[in-house]
């Protein structure tokens, strides 16, 4: 700090009693209006980043090192001139305003930065959305291009049934003409509806011996009475659990006959389950299904109605081998049960464990009284023990002898 001396009288005293009250005075309202118009300002230039963003920062921090210099020269050259103390003030002054200007503007960054996290947030959601809309819309086109895709084969499989039932057909004919020329002219004379049964039966026979091939699959021989073929089906352990009977029939029209006939032919031959494959439904059926207990359906439904009742006569036959012999078991478990073999060795086990109960109960009254008498011994011994150390240490004193004959120092005797 600045000091003058008088030339009168000597008197040293500090520079600042030199200079006019009403100077300091309007300087520091100068001060005053000066940081009032700095925060305003920056108040409204806060105001103006959070609108105009990149550009207003740009500008605020231009106008901020502008106001910053002109002051530092002013308040350089006005310390020089006349007030260091002020200069400092002024400064300090400046120096927190700059740390508000960089704390408002930190949090206008924050403020910034976390609105550009939310809106990537939300962009990323509504990416997100977007995808799972694709994905379902994508899903529903597979699905019905599945479904195009399964009805497609669906009449590719019967187009080709068709097309091997024709080219069977076409095979049996070169065949039968090579071997019998007459025969096949009066069968064409007839009609082709006896050849293409046969055709028919031979397919379904192959069928289900390519499908079922564990399975006992026979013929029924042309002439003999009957259903076309049996398949005895098996399970894993190669047992017959159960048989079914097929008639084929490849006519225009359906005949009711069929079904009696078919019945017949499934009570002469003992079979469970009897099966017509046939080229034409039933008026009253659009699908396989059954019908006066029988099975009807066509050749492309043959395999799924197959591999159920199948599955039926594995279950049945399971069920059938739990139950063998079950009353005969329950008779002879209460045959025992109610025997005098039974009791006799009830009663054994009954007096084995009332004899054991009794010689442990006894054993227990024993070893509490035994227990007692100990105790009560082992009281009288603590209580003389104590007696004889109480003495010992009346004469010689506390921590001459150790006489404790328990690890607790408690002196009762007594056990709780």
């Amino acid at each position: 700090m600045s000091q003058i001396k008088c030339p009168q009288c000597s008197h040293v005293f500090p520079m600042e009693e030199a200079v006019a009250e009403q100077y300091k005075n309007d300087l520091r309202e100068q001060m005053k209006d000066y940081k009032r118009q700095k925060d305003e300002e920056i108040a409204r230039k806060e105001k103006e980043w959070v609108e105009l963003q990149m550009k207003m920062r740009a500008e605020f921090q231009q106008q901020q090192e502008m106001h910053k210099a002109t002051l530092k020269k002013e308040i350089e050259e006005q310390a020089r001139q006349k007030v260091s103390a002020e200069y400092a003030n002024q400064i300090t002054i400046l120096e927190e305003g700059k740390k508000d200007q960089d704390e408002k503007l930190r949090l206008a960054r924050e403020r910034e930065l976390q609105l550009m996290k939310e809106q990537q947030s939300l962009k990323e959601q509504r990416e997100v959305m977007e995808i799972e809309a694709q994905k379902k819309l994508l899903e529903e086109r597979e699905k019905i291009r599945e479904e195009i895709r399964k009805s497609e084969e669906t009449r590719s499989a019967q187009r080709e049934h068709d097309a091997n039932l024709r080219a069977r057909e076409l095979e049996k004919q070169l065949e039968d003409q090579k071997k019998l020329v007459e025969e096949m002219k009066r069968r064409v004379e007839q009609g082709s509806t006896q050849l293409q049964g046969e055709v028919q039966e031979l397919a379904l026979e192959e069928l289900l011996k390519q499908k079922f091939p564990f399975d006992r699959i026979e013929e029924v021989g042309k002439g003999v009475k009957g259903a076309d073929c049996i398949q005895f089906v098996r399970n894993a352990s190669a047992q017959d659990c159960g048989s079914m009977i097929f008639e084929s029939k490849r006519t225009k029209n359906f005949e009711k006959d069929w079904i009696d006939k078919l019945k017949a032919d499934m009570r002469t031959q003992g079979a469970d389950i009897a099966v017509l494959v046939t080229a034409v439904m039933p008026k009253d059926m659009l699908q396989f299904g059954e019908k006066d207990g029988i099975w009807i359906c066509s050749f492309a439904e043959v395999v799924p109605l197959v591999l159920a009742l199948r599955s039926g006569l594995l279950k049945v036959h399971q069920l059938m081998r739990t139950q063998e012999n079950k009353g005969d078991k329950m008779q002879m478990l209460y045959g025992y049960l109610t025997s005098h073999e039974f009791s006799e060795q009830w009663k054994a086990i009954k007096e084995g464990f009332m004899s054991m109960k009794f010689s442990i109960d006894k054993e227990r009254d024993i070893m509490e009284k035994l227990w007692k008498a100990r105790e009560k011994q082992l009281e009288k011994v603590l209580l003389n023990a104590n007696f004889i150390k109480g003495s010992i240490e009346g004469i010689a004193g506390q921590d001459h002898i150790d006489m404790t004959l328990l690890d607790d120092p408690d002196p009762d005797p007594l056990p709780g």
